[in-house]
């Protein structure tokens, strides 16, 4: 069996996938794995959509519009070719799962805890995924950030798109990747 350790030195963002779709009970198993993510005051702020089929292209042309709409001012940003591309977006696996993290409901928590718990939520998401020989890239872009994008999913101005989790099974092999030293990244105080 591979060790949780393992398992995050060996997963990979995988954007090349398979037309081969998850069963309901490993998409479940992954959703599953999330809700138990750290989070503060036990607020469980996450919220999930499951997109397949033609809920994709729905997305999609609503990613689409929304593209135009924030572009109008600049039009060399919304020529047929991007349009088409935002359009398609979704369409890059079998299955996406968007991850919202809702606005705080209890005065002692702050927005960027439910977010930051969401997060955690989709890391989780993303090893399970892995170990159970899936692929899932987490995406977000500017259609994670528009009100028009919210609203489709029955969100609020306040509430957060955290990922756009693609997820299916890998059409190629993972590339190798070392990271920089951990040396690089840290500093020890007082040891």
């Amino acid at each position: 069996m591979t060790s949780v350790f393992e398992t995050i030195q060996k997963r990979r963002s995988i954007g090349k996938m398979t037309e081969q779709v998850p069963t309901r009970e490993q998409i479940e198993h992954v959703l599953e794995a999330a809700t138990h993510a750290p989070n503060h005051h036990k607020a469980e702020p996450w919220k999930f959509f499951v997109l397949g089929s033609t809920a994709r292209n729905e997305l999609g042309e609503i990613m689409a519009q929304t593209l135009v709409k924030r572009n109008q001012d600049n039009p060399q940003l919304c020529t047929p070719a991007s349009v088409d591309k935002e359009r398609h977006k979704p369409l890059r696996s079998p299955i996406i799962i968007v991850v919202a993290a809702e606005a705080p409901k209890q005065g002692n928590i702050v927005a960027i805890e439910n977010v930051e718990a969401a997060a955690a939520a989709v890391q989780n998401m993303l090893l399970t995924a892995e170990e159970m020989g899936m692929a899932a890239v987490w995406r977000t872009g500017d259609a994670a950030y528009d009100p028009e994008v919210k609203h489709w999913f029955g969100l609020t101005a306040d509430d957060q798109i955290v990922a756009f989790l693609y997820l299916g099974y890998p059409a190629l092999q993972p590339t190798e990747r070392i990271p920089q030293p951990v040396a690089s990244k840290t500093t020890w105080l007082g040891l």
